[in-house]
C-alpha cells in the first residue's frame, strides 16, 4: 500500500511540476519585429530586425502571469535599402559594432480583458535602459501542420522615443520622427 501511495504522490508531483511553468520560444519564420518612423514629417518608413530571439514563460493557461524575454541583434536591421541600413548600424544611430543587441525583459503583465494585456518591462538599447509599457493581444492557439507543433501567437505594439535611448541625436525630428512605432508579431512553439 505504501508503494502505491508513493507512486501516486510521485505522479502527482511530476504532473504538478510539468504544469508549473511552460516555456515557449519564437518560431523564426513566423516572427517579425518591425518598426516605423516618419520621414520629413510626411511619409512612413518601416524596417525590421531579422535576427530575434524571444521566449515566453507562463504558469497560467491564460498567460496572465507571462514573462517575456527578447533579444535582437542590432546588425540585423533591415529597411530594404542597403545604404540606409549601413547608416543605421553606424555610430550615428545604433552603433551595432559596440551595442550588438537590444533587449527587453518584462517585469509585469496586466490582463485588461480577454486576450488583451499590458506588458511593462525594461528595454535596453544603445547602452540605455528604460522602463516601457507595451500593448499585447493574444492571437490564439493552433497546431502547425508543417512541423506538427503547438503554436501560440501574440501581437505586441507600442511607441518609444529614440531620443530616450540616444539614437540619432544629430537628426532633428523634422527629418526623422522622434517617436518610433514598434510591432512584434510572434508565433511561439513550446520548448
Amino acid at each position: 500500500m505504501k508503494k502505491i501511495i508513493f507512486i501516486l504522490l510521485a505522479f502527482i508531483g511530476l504532473t504538478a511540476f510539468k504544469t508549473l511553468q511552460e516555456t515557449w520560444v519564437n518560431d523564426d519564420p513566423h516572427t517579425q519585429l518591425n518598426f516605423e518612423v516618419t520621414h520629413l514629417g510626411i511619409n512612413q518608413i518601416s524596417g525590421a530586425f531579422t535576427d530575434v530571439d524571444i521566449n515566453l514563460k507562463a504558469k497560467k493557461k491564460d498567460f496572465s502571469d507571462a514573462k517575456f524575454q527578447l533579444t535582437a541583434k542590432t546588425a540585423s536591421i533591415n529597411t530594404r535599402v542597403e545604404a540606409r541600413d549601413n547608416h543605421l548600424k553606424s555610430a550615428d544611430f545604433f552603433n551595432a559594432e559596440k551595442f550588438k543587441t537590444l533587449n527587453f525583459t518584462s517585469s509585469s503583465i496586466k490582463r485588461l480583458k480577454e486576450n488583451t494585456y499590458q506588458i511593462s518591462g525594461e528595454l535596453t538599447m544603445h547602452g540605455v535602459s528604460k522602463e516601457i509599457t507595451l500593448d499585447a493581444i493574444y492571437r490564439g492557439h493552433q497546431k502547425n501542420p508543417a512541423n506538427n507543433k503547438e503554436a501560440e501567437a501574440f501581437q505586441i505594439t507600442g511607441t518609444l522615443n529614440r531620443s530616450d535611448f540616444n539614437i540619432g541625436n544629430d537628426f532633428p525630428e523634422s527629418l526623422i520622427s522622434d517617436e518610433v512605432k514598434i510591432e512584434a508579431n510572434i508565433e511561439f512553439i513550446q520548448q
